[in-house]
């Protein structure tokens, strides 16, 4: 189970993140599913693929050529951590800022926890402060 549980977060990050196909989100991300760390207010974490949709298009529109590396992946039981870089040039508008062509780079970390071969939990740590910097958003 484990090495299937790594080839879905794999595919999630160079399927839906690196080639943008938004399609295949409901296939891998439960209905049910809740992604800590991504919204404004961790009070109220994102929840299921309707929910995830709108944080997904931002990122993509203001960084269209995004490329998301795992640097390292572990698996134990039903849960993969994956180590990312992440890379790109701000040419969209997004995040209340028309676009700037910076380019960004920064790191972050996620916790995914698989059940019936789909996303339905994960804890993600991305340093979105660094990539507000590079941006010129504070």
């Amino acid at each position: 189970m484990s090495e299937e549980n790594k080839q879905l977060v794999r595919r999630w990050f160079e399927e839906v993140w690196n080639n943008g196909r938004a399609d295949l989100i409901d296939e891998m991300f439960d209905e049910n599913g809740i992604a800590h760390g991504l919204s404004d207010d961790p009070a109220k974490p994102i929840k299921g693929p309707k929910d995830y949709r709108p944080f997904y298009t931002m990122f993509r529109q203001a960084f269209p050529n995004m490329k998301i590396v795992i640097e390292d992946i572990i698996a134990e039981g039903d849960k993969v951590t994956a180590r990312c870089s992440v890379r790109g040039k701000h040419e969209g508008d997004g995040f209340g800022i028309a676009a700037t062509q910076a380019p960004v780079e920064f790191t972050g970390i996620t916790i995914v926890r698989i059940a019936n071969q789909k996303i339905v939990e994960a804890w993600n740590n991305f340093d979105f402060q660094a990539m507000d910097k590079q941006i010129g958003r504070h």
